[in-house]
């Protein structure tokens, strides 16, 4: 009763708040059982993703049903000691993680451009 009420005082979310979180900063071995453990306290969990890659070890993504899950667990479980690992967690969002590839696949543009026109960009000055 105490959720349901907290839901109707709480209508007016900002507008980074999201049902999908990013999880940092985890511990490698971390199991998806571990991960339901800590982050089911909050609401009901759709799916978890953990990285698996050199470049994504140690972030997950958390989707909840509810987007009041997703904020409670934010409040709760940012800074939360799992392993002696601190947690970071954010609400996901697409125009960051975009902007983070277009990024890269410039620079990789970049590197192609300079490579066939035979030029040396600034670092090898």
């Amino acid at each position: 009763m105490a959720a349901i009420s907290l839901r109707k005082g709480n209508t007016r979310l900002p507008p980074e708040v999201n049902r999908v979180l990013y999880v940092r900063n985890l511990p490698f071995n971390i199991s998806s059982e571990e991960m339901y453990d800590i982050f089911g306290k909050y609401g009901a969990i759709r799916q978890i993703r953990i990285g698996t890659n050199k470049d994504t070890r140690g972030t997950a993504f958390v989707v909840y049903e509810d987007i009041y899950d997703a904020k409670t667990a934010v409040d709760h479980l940012s800074g939360f000691n799992v392993a002696n690992r601190y947690l970071i967690v954010l609400y996901y969002q697409q125009a960051k993680m975009s902007k983070k590839v277009d990024q890269k696949k410039k620079e990789d543009e970049l590197a192609r451009m300079q490579e066939k026109y035979g030029l040396s960009s600034s670092k090898d000055r």
